[in-house]
């Protein structure tokens, strides 16, 4: 299968070091199997440096060994768990892979809502169904990222 990862780098060994705290499905490495939506990644990050707006390309071989959280659909278990992480929580560290929706900005104003107390879980189950669903691999572990091999990095032009 292949993955995208929108950068203003080229990451032909993609490390758990320069992950950020606090995203959706915690501290790892994501990577999306929606080229567009990589893109778009690539394009908001250069923005935000001096570097182009790139897209690193692997091949996903998913291994059976990989102990995977997968969440098909925006629930109730997803909200949960991107609200926990989101606030600073960490996934089982047993865990190597999360693949699940993004919240982006527009998903992410109905989860925060939610998180603020101000909505309850069938509200903000019901906003979400108005937002188109894309995905998110988050690598974890040094396991996980062992299973991406490294195809080609090309460049986005806005």
């Amino acid at each position: 299968m292949r993955l995208y990862h929108g950068s203003d780098l080229v990451i032909a060994n993609p490390d758990l070091a320069h992950s950020r705290n606090n995203l959706d499905f915690g501290r790892g490495f994501y990577a999306t199997s929606y080229q567009s939506q990589a893109e778009r990644w690539a394009l908001r990050r250069s923005l935000r440096s001096t570097g182009s707006a790139l897209v690193n390309v692997y091949d996903f071989d998913e291994n059976p060994s990989l102990n995977m959280l997968h969440f098909d659909e925006n629930n109730a278990d997803w909200v949960d768990f991107v609200c926990k992480c989101r606030r600073g929580g960490f996934p089982d560290p047993a865990i190597d892979l999360v693949v699940g929706g993004v919240a982006d900005d527009k998903v992410y104003a109905a989860i925060d809502m939610y998180m603020r107390g101000l909505w309850d879980m069938p509200t903000t189950l019901q906003a979400l169904t108005f937002y188109e669903r894309n995905d998110q691999y988050c690598f974890l572990t040094r396991h996980a990222l062992d299973s991406l091999r490294y195809l080609e990095t090309y460049e986005v032009r806005p």
